[in-house]
């Protein structure tokens, strides 16, 4: 019986740290998103959790660690979504659309993650450009446009001279505002921009902004 119960505990331990730490980012994510970097406690997180603040800096660090992996994961989250993405067997005019429509449902379903962007830019992206983590994973979404870049160039479709990295900055920087400056753009002109009786009306706005580009006669 001992024999079958040992080689369990280290896995089971595993399986604990593992939890844990899932916990801690969880609450952290939500304490840099609602107060900031400068605003945010580790007291405060590690009172919200089952753990301690010793064992948050046993599993990260300090509370600079701790918002680098909470940006590391926020940012998997989203490299996870595009790598699930399949548009080989669509037209080029509908896979930008979808990937469009990808990147508008993240944003929207995660607005703690247009948080953290907004944070880490005011500061420089300090954090972003000393992980390895994340220049690791790259973007998928960029290898996928450069594809449909490709295919709807050489079938006469996408007559714009953008390479992938623009295109993706395009679809990304509407779906950004949309989430982010939904409170200023409301009390400024009396619109949400997540309103949901408008959402289809901006998904489909979002890709035809983007095909318009992609195959404007540019000899008019």
């Amino acid at each position: 019986m001992t024999s079958t119960e040992g080689p369990a505990q280290p896995a089971a331990r595993t399986r604990d740290a593992a939890r844990t730490r899932d916990e801690i980012l969880t609450v952290a994510t939500r304490e840099f998103a609602r107060l900031g970097y400068a605003g945010a406690r580790v007291d405060e997180i590690a009172a919200s959790t089952r753990t301690t603040k010793r064992m948050i800096y046993y599993y990260f660090g300090g509370k600079e660690q701790l918002f680098t992996a909470v940006l590391e994961r926020a940012y998997t989250r989203i490299r996870e979504a595009e790598q699930l993405l399949d548009v080989e067997h669509l037209d080029p005019v509908a896979a930008v659309r979808r990937l469009a429509e990808v990147t508008f449902d993240h944003h929207e379903e995660h607005p703690d993650f247009i948080r953290l962007v907004s944070i880490e830019n005011i500061h420089e992206a300090e954090h972003i450009a000393a992980s390895a983590e994340l220049s690791r994973i790259g973007s998928p979404a960029i290898e996928v446009l450069r594809r449909i870049l490709d295919t709807g160039r050489a079938s006469g479709l996408f007559t714009a001279d953008v390479d992938a990295v623009d295109l993706h900055a395009m679809i990304s920087s509407f779906c950004f505002f949309r989430i982010a400056n939904r409170h200023t753009f409301g009390a400024l002109f009396g619109r949400d921009l997540v309103d949901p009786g408008r959402r289809e009306h901006y998904r489909a706005m979002l890709g035809d902004m983007i095909i318009a580009y992609l195959t404007a006669d540019r000899a008019a």
